[in-house]
């Protein structure tokens, strides 16, 4: 065989390995790139779908952090105002119930006293009669004598 004809036959071997190729191979190989590469968008487009959902889920999370906070400062200042009125309530009682207990103090303190000026008129009464009867040196009856005890009484 000469050269020529050997380039010939490897000529139509390779047109042949080329269309069988073509025709068999060459549709797999095409349809499996084409399909890794639609994974490949699907993937991406699901990764810029996760990322733009993660940050509209960030901007809710602060947007609830920021109302949580806000609530919950309000809640601290009308917690700290309910304190504040509840310790005003509490002196205004306090201070009322001081004012009570000094007025019954002194109202005791004035009762004690009139008992007192009661005792020590009765007891200068007495002295009054003891002293009466050493002078006349005779026994004044207090039954007898009494409208006369009683003007010394009022006297004193």
């Amino acid at each position: 065989m000469s050269i020529t004809g050997t380039l010939i036959i490897q000529i139509i071997v390779f047109l042949l390995l080329v269309a069988f190729t073509m025709k068999y191979v060459w549709p797999p190989i095409a349809k499996a790139l084409d399909e890794r590469a639609q994974k490949v968008a699907e993937g991406l487009a699901a990764a810029d779908k996760a990322k733009s959902e993660l940050s509209a889920a960030n901007q809710r999370v602060e947007q609830e952090l920021a109302a949580t906070r806000s609530e919950n400062a309000q809640r601290l200042a009308d917690a700290e105002r309910r304190a504040q009125a509840i310790i005003e309530e509490a002196k205004a009682r306090a201070s009322e119930e001081g004012a009570k207990i000094i007025a019954a103090a002194r109202a005791e303190a004035d009762q004690q006293m009139v008992q007192a000026r009661e005792a020590l008129r009765d007891d200068v009464a007495k002295l009054a009669v003891r002293g009466a009867e050493q002078i006349l040196r005779k026994e004044v009856n207090p039954a007898v004598h009494a409208d006369l005890l009683s003007r010394l009484k009022t006297e004193l």
